[in-house]
């Protein structure tokens, strides 16, 4: 948590600012570290880390040595990563992934627009005050949820219950997501919302519709259809992973915005920059601080001497490779209007994070709306922006508008 306030110059304080409290970026022979001294803590300091770009990007792109089948650590709660295509391996993988890629193609989402624009201008509509909002909760985290549970077919009016098991999954005590008493904890939530699903899939077998879940009822791989658990899987993370990037997204790029008003006032005089920007925030701010792999032999990363052994999980700083000064000039400052920008926000390789295009799309209409509707965005002073323990971003964000 840190308290967000506006000094003597009339900058807001940002968490970029707030060295150990939400992102702290320090130099050393290892590259960048842009990480939350605490998060960097729970994660596990015994565990190998990278940070550097191109150790980072080289680890994302090598699935035969890093592998993402995490199951292989904790055997016993395998079956709460079964459909789970974050946590899974080729041949499976790419089986899985092709049965809804064609669901996430830029050319196909770009059909929700109009969806995506009418929501957002509804949720807005919907604010008790013209003059206030609270960013995540009235807009940030409901437009993705409600665009989400419509392309699976599920009731988008379930969408409070969907945090709560969202945050069994995401919000764990301790940054190492994989310990095994986070996924304990996690379990009952998780078995809840897969019951849950379980009925839509179950639905949809005798009642097919035009959806998702009913697309993957129907698929085959191999002559052979999806388990009712692979489907449940599947859904869980479109669903739950599906809406999170956007939700952070929204909320990062105003704190930005808030940070750099004179970026606010170029992107309403020329909306046309906002995917640039966008990008520019997913850079200075990674919604998804860090990733993982497995090794499954003894390698090097880099040129360094020493050997992860086989069987280690080794911590991917995303974060961090995106501010590594040997791939970006200037890496501490934010410019929307940086170019190439090949941040790893969504990671890199196969698994290349899937509703890229979707989330991108979303932020850039929701964006383009709110600067359009208000002529000044404004994060309320002295209030304390509670963080999340496992992503970059907050929790709640109060907006002044006029």
């Amino acid at each position: 948590m840190y308290e967000h306030g506006r000094g003597a110059s009339g900058r807001s304080s940002s968490p970029l600012n707030h060295a150990g409290r939400y992102v702290c970026l320090s130099r050393s022979s290892h590259g960048p570290r842009a990480i939350s001294r605490n998060a960097r803590h729970r994660a596990g300091l015994a565990r190998p880390h990278v940070y550097r770009y191109d150790d980072a990007a080289a680890i994302l792109a090598d699935q035969r040595r890093f592998s993402s089948d995490f199951a292989r650590l904790n055997p016993e709660h395998a079956d709460l990563m079964e459909g789970n295509i974050v946590a899974m391996d080729p041949p499976r993988h790419d089986q899985l992934r092709g049965l809804v890629s064609k669901a996430f193609t830029p050319r196909t989402i770009a059909g929700l627009s109009e969806r995506i624009a009418a929501l957002t201008a509804e949720l807005i509509d919907q604010l008790p005050s013209s003059r206030e909002m609270e960013l995540i909760g009235d807009l940030a985290y409901p437009l993705p949820v409600i665009v989400m549970a419509e392309l699976l077919g599920i009731p988008a009016s379930d969408r409070t219950q969907f945090k709560v098991w969202a945050d069994a999954l995401f919000n764990r005590s301790e940054a190492d997501r994989f310990a095994r008493t986070n996924i304990d904890a996690a379990r009952s939530e998780i078995n809840n919302f897969h019951d849950y699903l379980r009925e839509h899939v179950g639905d949809r077998r005798r009642r097919p519709r035009q959806d998702l879940i009913t697309d993957l009822v129907a698929a085959e791989i191999d002559g052979q259809r999806l388990r009712d658990a692979e489907i449940v899987g599947f859904a869980t993370i479109l669903l739950l992973a599906g809406h999170i990037t956007t939700t952070l997204l929204l909320g990062n790029t105003i704190l930005c915005l808030d940070e750099h008003p004179q970026a606010q006032s170029a992107l309403r005089s020329a909306p046309e920059q906002i995917p640039a920007a966008l990008e520019e925030v997913l850079r200075v701010r990674s919604p998804v601080p860090f990733t993982a792999r497995v090794t499954t032999t003894s390698v090097r990363v880099g040129d360094g001497d020493a050997s992860i052994e086989s069987g280690q999980l080794v911590y991917v700083w995303l974060q961090s490779a995106n501010l590594d000064e040997r791939r970006f000039v200037a890496p501490d400052r934010f410019a929307i209007d940086r170019h190439p920008n090949p941040h790893l926000a969504f990671g890199k390789g196969i698994h290349f994070c899937l509703g890229a295009p979707l989330a991108r799309l979303e932020s850039r209409i929701a964006l383009a709306i709110l600067l359009r509707r208000f002529s000044a965005i404004h994060i309320r002073p002295n209030q304390t922006l509670e963080t999340h323990t496992l992503f970059n971003g907050v929790r709640s964000l109060h907006l002044e508008l006029t």
